[in-house]
């Protein structure tokens, strides 16, 4: 199914500039409408774990990471409190009634600025991906898998060297001359290879849990439509199959994301302690440990806080996405028309 829609044998599609305002609208309101969620999380997590004191907290929610710092129990992202949380529920009240509403929102610019760039180029160069293919080898059920690995294969290593350079800022406070000359001195030391850290695990993540993402998505999209009356994807159908298909990817992935977050606070320490002595565990040396010392079920820590968080910014992206394309779609219509 190429991104077009047919009307009276023409097909309406849209310019790749259209395409990226509408993921860039999509990551902006999944940014923004998701952050409390993170808040609200990493609040809970940081008073039942002590042992977060001062280690480096990474999260994902299917888009882009998220980086947090624990200082003496709590994040840097907000104000200290003494407040003990029951729930959720309890920790949105207390948070917006003692720290004001604005701090369901703290760390949303840095969010910004890398989710905004990732989200535009992974989004685009897919639909780019899925529509070649889809033109030279036919529409194939298999296509939305290999297009969605393709496209966060591309993204992710475009944007590897910002990813580390915020995850530097954020895990540390340094000013910019000091960033400058960190990233200069590791790039002399070690090389321009060095921007690309921690790029192994991100991929071994964000590439099956695209490639899933994608094939569920466009998989439910079409099964919903051919059950609804007008045969054509609604709201509804979109945002449903966008949730589903993202709780499948995130559960079927959990484990290299928890390998992700253990091997990236492994490198995180040893950059703040200088012990050059000391070499970071592969990503299988990580795996084998974390089953020793935890079982199987280590490896799938924090699940449901990750579906309850990626659910609904796969369910928000694209339906925002969807919505512009469309959008754009009866925009150019609506031109074609008064043209004739």
């Amino acid at each position: 199914m190429t991104d077009c829609e047919d009307k009276g044998n023409v097909c309406y599609g849209i310019t790749t500039f259209q395409q990226i305002i509408s993921s860039c609208c999509g990551a902006i309101l999944t940014s923004v409408l998701v952050t409390p969620l993170d808040v609200v999380k990493v609040r809970l997590q940081a008073q039942s774990n002590p042992s977060l004191k001062g280690k480096s907290f990474l999260d994902s929610d299917g888009l882009t990471d998220h980086i947090y710092l624990y200082e003496n129990g709590t994040g840097k992202t907000w104000h200290k409190t003494s407040a003990r949380f029951t729930g959720m529920l309890d920790a949105f009240a207390k948070i917006v009634q003692r720290e004001g509403v604005k701090a369901l929102w703290s760390g949303l610019p840095p969010s910004l600025a890398v989710s905004v760039p990732t989200t535009v180029i992974y989004f685009t160069c897919y639909d780019q991906l899925r529509d070649e293919f889809v033109n030279k080898l036919g529409d194939n059920d298999y296509i939305p898998l290999i297009a969605g690995g393709i496209a966060r294969l591309f993204s992710a290593t475009i944007i590897s060297p910002i990813e580390m350079i915020r995850t530097r800022m954020q895990s540390r406070r340094l000013t910019y001359t000091e960033l400058l000359a960190r990233i200069s001195t590791g790039v002399t030391q070690n090389g321009w290879l060095s921007l690309w850290k921690g790029w192994g695990p991100t991929i071994l993540r964000d590439v099956p849990f695209s490639a899933l993402y994608w094939y569920n998505y466009e998989y439910f999209k079409m099964s919903l439509c051919k059950k609804s009356s007008s045969h054509e994807p609604t709201f509804l159908i979109i945002f449903s199959s966008g949730a589903a298909a993202g709780s499948i990817a995130a559960t079927l992935t959990l484990p290299f994301d928890v390998i992700k977050t253990h091997r990236q606070t492994e490198l995180w320490e040893l950059d703040i302690t200088h012990s050059p002595q000391k070499k970071t565990r592969s990503i299988w040396e990580v795996m084998k440990r974390i089953v020793i010392e935890n079982g199987f079920t280590g490896l799938f820590t924090g699940i449901i806080p990750r579906l309850s968080k990626i659910a609904p910014a796969c369910a928000i992206m694209i339906s925002t996405y969807e919505y512009g394309k469309t959008f754009f779609r009866r925009l150019n219509k609506d031109r074609d028309m008064k043209n004739y």
